[in-house]
């Protein structure tokens, strides 16, 4: 079975800077995306990045850009999210998440980010 372990997680200031990893407890096929999701309390969970797991593509949301990066370490099972210049309406529980392109997504356990104002 799958599992995904999320880490990283904390308490910063605005303008602050954490690093979010995520392992798959198996090896990630080579057609697959890994991303990251996450979700504030009474809000839907929102895509924020991901990256194909061959070609190394990375796409973010409109929120992020530029001031997340989201990379990957392929002998490692392992993504990450470099997440700098954090703001107040980052605060959320973020998921990361296996995505075969055709099939059912796989979530993480989630790593709780709160950024104070």
């Amino acid at each position: 079975q799958v599992q995904l372990v999320a880490s990283g997680g904390g308490l910063v200031q605005a303008g602050g800077s954490l690093r979010l990893s995520c392992t798959d407890s198996r090896r990630i096929p080579d057609t697959y995306t890994m991303g990251w999701f996450r979700q504030d309390s009474g809000k839907e969970r929102e895509f924020v990045a991901a990256i194909t797991w061959t070609t190394d593509i990375a796409y973010y949301a409109d929120s992020v850009k530029d001031r997340f990066t989201i990379s990957r370490d392929s002998a490692k099972n392992t993504v990450y999210l470099q997440m700098d210049s954090l703001k107040p309406e980052d605060t959320g529980v973020y998921y990361c998440v296996r995505d075969p392109q055709n099939g059912p997504r796989i979530w993480g356990q989630g790593t709780q980010v709160t950024v104070s104002s």
